[in-house]
């Protein structure tokens, strides 16, 4: 299991980070709200495996509910970000992308044909005992897509 972000609580308690009302008890034992627009962003992300950007996740939102407003959006996912249920992942050039945290995993990004693939975090296992062991530095595998070419590429 990956360490914590520093400030970042390591999902806890009754809640099952795997369903929108699991994820929704967290929040509140956390000391979270739950709001409509918070509800309908979990289940935008619970409903599809992909990882989206702050505006795809609006515009899936806003399908539902048109009022709820961009900057909800992005308020909503620094929270649950902040409680550890979501995570954010920057995966080459683009903005950043978001996935829940009960499904967080590190990612191939090819610089030739932009191809992602999602990596298991056992596979980082090595590289993470090392980073500590030789330098004290804890690494988080699922901030930032490692880039390289893709077997198709190289």
């Amino acid at each position: 299991m990956w360490v914590s972000k520093p400030g970042v609580p390591v999902v806890t308690g009754s809640g099952d980070p795997t369903t929108v009302e699991g994820v929704l008890d967290i929040v509140r034992q956390q000391g979270g709200r739950v709001t409509s627009s918070r509800r309908l962003l979990l289940r935008a992300l619970f409903d599809s495996a992909d990882h989206h950007t702050a505006e795809e996740l609006a515009a899936e939102v806003q399908r539902e509910a048109p009022d709820i407003h961009l900057s909800t959006i992005y308020r909503n996912l620094d929270e649950l970000e902040r409680l550890g249920v979501i995570v954010h992942a920057h995966l080459g050039h683009g903005p950043a992308t978001y996935h829940l945290a009960a499904s967080a995993h590190g990612h191939f990004v090819c610089e030739e044909c932009g191809k992602m693939i999602e990596a298991p975090d056992a596979l980082f296992v090595g590289l993470a005992r090392a980073a500590k062991a030789q330098f004290g530095f804890v690494i988080d595998p699922h901030h930032f897509g490692m880039l390289g070419r893709c077997a198709d590429c190289s």
